[in-house]
């Protein structure tokens, strides 16, 4: 097969395998193929947007860019470079349109072409732990905020990712406050939207504060496109909603942290903040119909759901019957891995019941969390895929699978892997080398397993930041 982003797929596609494994790992791999080009930022921007005489088009509705004095551009996020590379395009077609902005985005992201070309600054920052570049470039988009007027346009690209690069912390709170607290809440367990609550209410930018210092400095008009990247698709939780309400409160900060056991190890003086926010209600974030959000447009242009959307027409073509058995996996990624076996087992009975003679493919997408234990390199789809050999590699299993678990961010953990994937020939090794599972998982080490295996799945950063896909196939 012809690989656009996959760049050890020699190593998974090899002939000593069976038959079936060799077909089922071919077609499980097109289908990563595809759902990451469904999901690359240009794709879902170009499906979103376009521009016919000066006027840009966004779902149902229409901007007259021309009725502007000037457009900025800001933001950040995984997938925020080539949303900006793609709404550049738009604007540079119009030769009156004035624009400028800048957007931070990871340190680790591909270098391309564009960025020399740029008219917005491209500044590099760091993630998951935030860091003062990315600091100083929210600071920058601030100072845009500040200079604009009443008769200007404010585009804020937003995606998965921004909640460490969109950082501004409160005043009182240091940089390495905030990096201590991120560290903590990573490795505690803690869900996405848990943490995000507590960024929200420890920042000048997040939870709806770039719209509340908006309405308070100039009242621009304010586009936020945005891409998904959490269970659910809650704009408030996306790299922590700076352009919308923030339901959430300082004493649900405060539940949370003390719902981990952190509340004594994170540092005084966010501890003294978020105290102070319970009893202060104006320090509190803005919440739904709030006046600043007046002049505020959100919209959603991307998801998972696009990748979900473009493999089960192929899936379909190849003789496999689809089933979205669930848009919100989430949990402890080990737990998780060990409930697939029970998934299998439940829709093959009812496969058997029924008489069915097609194959079967189960799809999965959401975003589960890994509790640090060991100093191990992983990422949570590694270790779920993990959990799951090591709960079954006892059992008789007698149907062909394979299942992909994937990042299509294209890195998960510490490690350089999108994933990894599993299948009988997997699980023959397992058996037939006697490897000890516990102690990778204990270390959560499962990259080191995967890549002793040769079924980790390398890409590189992808560009994109949607859910994670999980695709499990069963050959009848």
């Amino acid at each position: 097969m012809l690989a656009l982003y996959l760049k050890n797929i020699s190593q998974l596609l090899f002939n000593d395998l069976e038959k079936n494994q060799l077909f089922l790992r071919e077609i499980g791999l097109q289908a990563l193929e595809k759902a990451i080009y469904a999901v690359k930022p240009k794709n879902l921007m170009e499906k979103s947007i376009y521009f016919r005489n000066n006027k840009l088009f966004i779902e149902n509705d229409e901007y007259d860019l021309q009725k502007f004095k000037k457009i900025y551009i800001i933001g950040g996020g995984k997938a925020t470079a080539e949303m900006v590379f793609t709404l550049e395009k738009i604007l540079i077609s119009s030769k009156d349109i004035d624009y400028e902005g800048i957007i931070n985005i990871p340190e680790n992201s591909e270098k391309q072409e564009f960025f020399k070309k740029s008219k917005i600054f491209i500044n590099p920052a760091s993630h998951p732990i935030p860091n003062e570049s990315g600091v100083k470039g929210t600071k920058s988009m601030m100072e845009i905020v500040k200079k604009s007027t009443e008769n200007d346009l404010i585009f804020c690209l937003i995606s998965g990712g921004g909640s460490a690069l969109l950082t501004l912390p409160k005043q009182g709170i240091k940089l390495e406050d905030l990096q201590k607290v991120n560290s903590l809440l990573l490795s505690s367990g803690a869900s996405i939207h848990e943490i995000n609550i507590i960024r929200k209410h420890l920042s000048d930018f997040k939870g709806g504060n770039l719209v509340k210092k908006l309405y308070n400095s100039s009242r621009a008009t304010l586009i936020s496109l945005i891409i998904s990247d959490v269970v659910g698709d809650n704009l408030d939780s996306i790299a922590s909603g700076p352009t919308v309400p923030d339901k959430s409160t300082f004493k649900d900060a405060l539940e949370i942290l003390k719902k981990y056991e952190l509340l004594g190890e994170i540092p005084n003086s966010v501890k003294k903040y978020l105290e102070v926010g319970v009893t202060d209600k104006t320090l509190e974030n803005p919440k739904p119909n709030d006046d600043c959000f007046t002049n505020v447009h959100n919209y959603l242009i991307g998801s998972v759901i696009s990748a979900v959307e473009e493999i089960k027409p192929f899936l379909n073509e190849k003789g496999f019957v689809d089933n979205y058995f669930s848009n919100e996996i989430i949990g402890e990624a080990t737990e998780f891995g060990k409930s697939i076996y029970s998934i299998i087992r439940q829709y093959i009975e009812e496969w058997l019941d029924r008489n069915k003679s097609e194959n079967l493919a189960l799809i999965g997408t959401g975003e589960l969390t890994v509790t640090i234990r060991g100093n191990g390199v992983g990422g949570r789809n590694q270790e779920m895929l993990l959990g799951f050999l090591n709960y079954v590699k006892d059992k008789k299993i007698n149907y062909n699978f394979l299942i992909i678990g994937a990042n299509l961010d294209g890195i998960e953990g510490n490690s350089e892997a999108m994933g990894a994937l599993v299948d009988n020939y997997v699980l023959e090794q397992i058996i037939s080398t006697n490897i000890d599972l516990e102690k990778f998982l204990e270390n959560n080490n499962s990259n080191g397993f995967f890549k002793q295996l040769g079924v980790e799945l390398i890409t590189g950063p992808t560009g994109c930041n949607v859910n994670d896909l999980v695709l499990i196939l069963l050959l009848r």
